[in-house]
């Protein structure tokens, strides 16, 4: 049944996200300021979208079946929690065991929702920050160095390495954490009262995470892995790419991300949310990264494509002014996303209130751009 509908997302409301971009790109109004901080667009049981059809709205799952990808728009006002994805194997393994444990799906203690892997493709929708993977044996060792309070970690880096600092920290009683972590925090108060924020200084966001998740007198042990990761600043339409065991976590800005249809965090940090240490360092990848940076290469006709290593999803981007028009074939069944400007898709029109449509396998369609510029992207299953 090919064709072309206008989808409904689910909408996200944690407590990381703002308050304006993503009702502004619904026209959804937000009066009481709630943060909207993911806009689901997918087949996961957790965030199931609906298609609008001229016999009223239906689950997307009853017009696509599962769709093997998840795509998403993000906006990051307060940083998220610092996390690791696992991979097919374990994720399946461990998604049975909680099963047998009796462990409720939405229970806050569950640490695996669903039996897949997650690796996960973002791309900025204009600056945005992210910590991703630990830094280079050399960078790691400066910042130790350099960062006075730090400096008795750097023992334990040159003696167990990553995998033993890492352990070291993570494990480490909240009473040492407080201890190496206040006089740092207290410093940092005093600077940042008089100096411009620099989003480029690991200083900053340890400063705002001390700010936002110090409870009790207690130091979010989180604010160790801003110095060890590396700190990534991507610019409009660059993107990143995440796989298993990368820990990572998203600072500030707004993003869209497609990823395996999977919901699996393992939390390290900066956050409220369940934190299970053991799990987690069962798959951390304890080893330097050096972040790479995508853009857009040749895709589809005059589609630029974002190569990533996985087959569970394929993102491609498209810039329209208006008059353009891009001549498409949906092999598998597709999700197009309008982040700016207005374009026709088959019958429908996309702008905002209705960014979304689902193109259905088998559709030939034509986009056409309306707005001086229009950007959109085209989110389907990978080769």
């Amino acid at each position: 049944m090919p064709g072309i509908y206008p989808l409904k997302g689910v909408i996200k409301h944690y407590d990381w996200g703002g308050n304006s971009f993503i009702p502004s790109m619904l026209q959804h109004e937000n009066p009481g300021q709630l943060p909207f901080a993911e806009y689901w667009m997918g087949t996961h049981p957790v965030g199931m979208a609906l298609v609008k059809t001229t016999e009223g709205e239906k689950e997307l799952i009853s017009l696509t079946g599962l769709l093997s990808f998840l795509f998403k728009v993000l906006d990051v006002k307060d940083m998220l929690s610092i996390q690791v994805h696992p991979s097919k194997q374990a994720a399946e393994k461990a998604f049975a065991r909680e099963n047998a444990e009796g462990i409720p799906l939405h229970s806050p203690q569950r640490n695996y929702r669903d039996a897949n892997h997650k690796p996960e493709l973002m791309v900025a929708l204009g600056d945005f920050w992210l910590l991703h993977g630990f830094k280079p044996a050399e960078e790691l060792v400066y910042t130790l160095l350099n960062v006075t309070e730090l400096r008795e970690l750097l023992p334990v880096f040159n003696q167990s390495g990553y995998a033993g600092l890492y352990k070291h920290i993570m494990e480490m009683p909240q009473a040492e954490v407080n201890r190496i972590l206040q006089p740092l925090i207290h410093n940092l108060s005093s600077v940042y009262q008089n100096r411009e924020p620099d989003r480029y200084d690991e200083d900053f966001w340890a400063a705002k995470a001390a700010n936002l998740f110090t409870k009790n007198g207690n130091i979010d042990r989180g604010i160790f892995s801003i110095y060890l990761f590396n700190l990534v600043h991507l610019k409009e339409g660059e993107g990143i790419f995440q796989g298993a065991g990368v820990p990572h976590t998203y600072l500030e800005g707004r993003n869209v991300e497609i990823m395996a249809s999977s919901d699996n965090v393992l939390r390290g940090g900066l956050t409220t949310k369940h934190i299970d240490v053991k799990e987690l360092m069962k798959h951390v990848k304890c080893e330097a990264v050096y972040p790479e940076i995508l853009t857009a290469e040749n895709g589809t006709g005059s589609l630029l494509k974002y190569k990533v290593p996985v087959s569970d999803f394929v993102l491609e981007k498209t810039e329209l002014a208006a008059g353009d028009t891009i001549n498409l074939q949906a092999e598998s069944s597709e999700i197009l996303l309008v982040t700016e400007g207005e374009v026709q898709a088959g019958g429908i029109t996309l702008k905002p209130g209705q960014p979304s449509a689902i193109v259905l396998a088998g559709t030939d369609y034509t986009l056409k751009g309306v707005a001086a510029r229009t950007v959109v992207f085209r989110a389907g299953p990978g080769c």
